[in-house]
């Protein structure tokens, strides 16, 4: 066997041409039986284990690559160190050969620096506190050095040149790539403003109007903000759009724990009228108003008291309005209801009155921040109110239609609730 192996060999050193084509293809194949074992066995045998630990369990290790990216390095380093081996090549394919692989090599260690910094990335997203302070986009910054590097390399590489020489020539070039990487530059500062005074953090919402943005963010890296609308469109903004253009962050009414009800109630101005003993009679059956009834009557007779001894006509006495004893109504109502927050303002008060009547308006905070129960328990507070305000004597003021501006017909049987209402104020 070693005979015929020498033999061939001597052969082989006769022919030099088929010498060199053996040598390159023995080459060839030692590469990719190199690639083979190392990405079918090591790698997926590393993945393997590495699933088993806690960190495999807690990230997708093997969707970055970064063990893969790396395992490319094995053939190129072959083919890069094996090609002067070859003989008979010429010089020329030799410095070729050699150079794209020292250029496939640092262009492999580098995508895999890339990988292994979103990974890092994920890990952080593990932490409990990883959402107030992201690092993506200081991870951005280091991809970003890395991959300058790369570039130069992989060029000095390619054209046999040592990286000094081009790294000379960056001084002379400093001006353009400032004008290139500007919008970087200008991302990286806010970047690192947004997350040193904590302005915007992944869950937040946030309302940009003159961008047409409204709704949750949900990814802040180096150079944009994503912000899922709520019609579930997607809003991509500049990072530096963040510091430069005003918008609302939603974050300290969801932290507070309280979301604010500011809505008014327009009232008729001719239904506000002083209260008769009957009508003060019929309030007493309310509950929330009982105290507030007794309260007043005792101040407004001790006041009275005086006017009658000072002589002074009875037209300057107290007298009780039904305006007054609704907004007192609504005060303690709102207070009685455990869905309004008690330890945050709460306000029922008289605006300016207008051409649309008198606006009572509710001023007040309820104890969820949950969009969905927030509009219920606000639907259910002005539906009350709308509903009680008969009871008081007062209307709710509305533009007529031309529903009100004809004669209800008399032999019609049927009549809506409002109308009957309108018809016996």
């Amino acid at each position: 066997m070693q005979e015929e192996l020498a033999g061939a060999l001597s052969w082989l050193h006769t022919h030099p041409p088929l010498q060199t084509l053996a040598a390159s293809g023995l080459l060839v194949f030692v590469a990719w039986l190199a690639n083979w074992i190392v990405k079918r066995i090591l790698v997926r045998g590393l993945y393997r284990l590495l699933n088993t630990t806690t960190l495999g369990r807690q990230v997708h290790i093997e969707k970055h690559g970064v063990i893969r990216r790396l395992a490319n390095v094995v053939p190129a380093l072959i083919l890069a160190n094996g090609v002067d081996l070859v003989p008979g090549l010429p010089k020329a394919v030799v410095t070729v050969v050699g150079n794209v692989g020292s250029a496939f090599i640092v262009l492999s260690l580098a995508l895999a620096i890339g990988a292994a910094m979103r990974t890092a990335n994920e890990l952080y997203l593990l932490r409990p506190g990883a959402r107030l302070k992201p690092i993506k986009g200081y991870l951005q910054v280091i991809m970003i050095g890395v991959y300058s590097i790369a570039a130069i390399l992989v060029i000095a590489a390619l054209i046999d040149r040592s990286p000094l020489i081009l790294l000379s020539g960056l001084g002379a070039m400093a001006a353009v790539l400032m004008l290139i990487f500007q919008d970087t530059i200008l991302s990286l500062v806010a970047s690192i403003q947004i997350v040193s005074n904590d302005i915007v953090r992944v869950g937040d919402w946030v309302e940009m109007p003159n961008l047409n943005a409204d709704g949750e963010v949900f990814d802040v890296a180096l150079h944009t903000v994503k912000i899922r609308n709520w019609d579930m469109t997607i809003t991509s903004i500049p990072t530096k759009r963040f510091i430069s253009d005003p918008f609302k962050n939603w974050r300290g009414m969801q932290e507070s724990g309280g979301r604010r009800i500011q809505r008014c109630l327009y009232l008729d101005l001719q239904s506000v009228h002083f209260l008769d003993a009957e009508e003060r009679q019929r309030l007493h059956r309310f509950s929330l108003l009982d105290e507030y009834l007794q309260e007043k009557r005792r101040d407004i007779e001790a006041w009275n008291a005086k006017i009658i001894e000072r002589g002074q006509d009875p037209v300057n006495t107290r007298r009780i309005t039904n305006l007054g004893s609704f907004r007192a109504y609504v005060e303690r109502y709102l207070r009685s209801r455990p869905d309004i927050h008690k330890d945050m303002t709460l306000l029922v008060r008289l605006l300016s009155p207008s051409v649309d009547g008198q606006p009572l308006e509710i001023y007040c905070f309820t104890t969820t921040v949950a969009w969905a129960q927030y509009e219920a328990i606000q639907a259910d507070v002005f539906e009350h109110l709308l509903a009680i305000l008969p009871e008081f004597g007062l209307r709710v003021y509305q533009r007529p239609s031309g529903a009100d501006l004809h004669q209800w017909p008399a032999d019609r049987p049927a009549r809506s609730s409002v109308q009957a209402l309108l018809e016996e104020s």
